[in-house]
């Protein structure tokens, strides 16, 4: 079983990333679980989503303690919270950010990749200049880092999933796809 913890901020789309992502999943056959976790915060707070990925039935329903890898929705977080918390060791971080990966401390104990999500938000006008809606284009790298599905299913799931500007949203995820290094 694989598990992926999203740590974003309220109003960015995090919750609905971890969603997009299991429906694209489900497609291949994947069995998955995708949850989130917040209480009564603002938009702006952090928020947490949750999935977990397995090739027979899940039937674990408690919160991920230990993610095998995690995403970070919001940059800015790296520096307000622990987002290495509970991850494994060798575990894959994947960040929103104009940055290198070598410019993460966590280069020593978990490998780090970066997409330039907000970037590309902005260019489809996802959402607003002040406030862009990520998380077709994170989602667009995650799948390629962590070789989770194919392209096509997350397009299926976000022509299904996503109401507002469909056609925008799969551009958004299929250009971070596109731009997505793997890791080695």
């Amino acid at each position: 079983m694989m598990e992926i913890r999203f740590h974003g901020r309220g109003g960015q789309g995090t919750v609905v990333a971890s969603k997009i992502l299991a429906d694209a999943l489900a497609k291949e056959g994947n069995y998955v679980q995708a949850y989130p976790e917040f209480g009564v915060e603002r938009r702006g707070a952090p928020v947490y989503a949750f999935i977990r990925i397995d090739n027979k039935p899940i039937y674990d329903k408690s919160r991920i303690y230990t993610p095998d890898h995690v995403v970070v929705v919001d940059p800015t977080l790296v520096e307000a919270i622990d987002v290495t918390v509970g991850l494994k060791p060798g575990g894959i971080i994947i960040i929103n950010s104009d940055r290198e990966p070598e410019d993460f401390r966590f280069q020593e104990i978990y490998r780090v990749a970066t997409i330039n999500a907000t970037d590309i938000a902005v260019k489809y006008k996802l959402g607003t200049l002040a406030t862009p809606i990520v998380n077709t284009a994170i989602v667009g790298a995650v799948i390629k880092i962590l070789n989770l599905c194919r392209l096509e299913s997350l397009v299926e799931a976000i022509r299904e999933g996503v109401p507002i500007k469909p056609e925008d949203n799969i551009r958004a995820a299929t250009e971070a796809y596109e731009k997505a290094k793997t890791l080695l």
